[in-house]
């Protein structure tokens, strides 16, 4: 009773293991998670791109955003205000104001669209896909919601905001806290000096706070790299269960070779009485070859075996009246060098020829 007892917590320990997610995705799985959109990426890369390339964009053209904002404001003040009041006017001024800002937003626009495109690119590649889209009744379970909601994964997220707001907020007090000696002083200024003295320090602010928030973008990526990964690991079961589905079952496979094996060999079998001469070791090969001079350029070989299908051949050429020739490197030469439905190679035209004469000759006699 305890050996049972110990075998049956063996069988069960075994059956565990091979349950358990150990091993490494098969491409096949990958493909499959692909293609339903599930890849490793990380939200915050796109953002923490797009907010540093924005900012390092407008530190270089800062003088073509002051310059149309200037133009813009000029325009404004200088012209439309000294229109009449009417229905048209306020139409075209605002259209006016609409195309302005629209000139002066587009290079910002086009950026983060393309740092936006790049970001995404460069985690996981070229991918169209409309599976994510598609509507899933399991998502509107408030059971599976209130899962979701108080997962580690939403925890863990939790934690990343909380740590990147901390982060930030201590970059942002430090940089304003180094110029306490520069911001009282702004309100003796003119105007454009302290709007060009916030800008500077704006934009020192967007490129410090990019620059972190893409160090924390590439530390997140590599979390979700890990557990998209962790995600994707299949147990023993499963890739021998995958690979039963692709490559079919091999008890199954095996008999289908079999059977194709057996019609291969009785079509050979069948083409033996067409043959002129059955060539053999004497035991171990036999290899029958045909030639017709109006259909053939070589002597062709129709059937070849060894052992139980040598014999196999031999009754049959005797049941049929083919000539039996011995000839122990011939047929071992054949054998080997040439496959069913093949015409004899070149160097072995002389002995073939040589053969082939002398069973016409006993034909003739016969």
């Amino acid at each position: 009773m305890a050996e049972y007892r110990l075998k049956y917590k063996i069988a069960v320990d075994l059956q565990l293991f091979a349950q358990e997610k150990t091993e490494r995705a098969t491409p096949r799985k990958r493909q499959k998670a692909r293609s339903r959109g599930q890849v490793a990426k990380s939200m915050e890369i796109p953002g923490a791109f797009i907010l540093l390339f924005t900012f390092v964009f407008l530190v270089f053209a800062g003088g073509y955003f002051e310059d149309r904002m200037y133009r813009l404001f000029t325009v404004s003040f200088n012209e439309y205000m000294l229109w009449e009041l009417s229905a048209d006017n306020v139409a075209v001024i605002f259209s006016n104001l609409i195309y302005r800002g629209f000139i002066l937003l587009l290079p910002i626009m086009a950026i983060s669209v393309i740092v936006a495109v790049l970001a995404n690119y460069l985690q996981f590649g070229l991918l169209f896909t409309a599976y994510p889209l598609k509507p899933q009744i399991s998502k509107l379970n408030p059971v599976h919601g209130a899962k979701r909601l108080f997962s580690l994964r939403s925890v863990v997220e939790l934690l990343k905001s909380v740590l990147k707001l901390m982060i930030v907020g201590t970059v942002v007090y430090w940089t304003l806290f180094g110029e306490k000696e520069s911001l009282p002083g702004l309100w003796n200024l003119p105007v454009e000096s302290i709007f060009r003295y916030t800008a500077s320090l704006t934009l020192e602010l967007g490129v410090k706070v990019g620059l972190l928030l893409i160090v924390l973008a590439l530390l997140d990526y590599m979390y979700q790299r890990y557990q998209h990964e962790k995600s994707l690991r299949m147990s023993k079961q499963d890739i021998k269960d995958e690979h039963k589905n692709v490559e079919g079952d091999p008890l199954v496979k095996s008999r289908i070779r079999e059977r194709q094996r057996r019609f291969a060999l009785q079509r050979m079998m069948q083409e033996v009485p067409k043959a002129d001469v059955v060539i053999t070791n004497p035991t171990h090969y036999a290899v029958a070859l045909r030639y017709d001079a109006s259909e053939m350029e070589a002597p062709k070989v129709v059937a070849k075996g060894q052992d139980y299908i040598a014999l196999k051949i031999k009754e049959i050429a005797a049941e049929h009246g083919v000539v039996t020739m011995e000839n122990k490197p011939l047929a071992r030469a054949l054998y080997e060098r040439v496959e069913i439905g093949e015409t004899v190679p070149a160097d072995l035209f002389q002995a073939v020829a040589e053969v082939l004469a002398y069973v016409y000759r006993i034909k003739r006699k016969a």
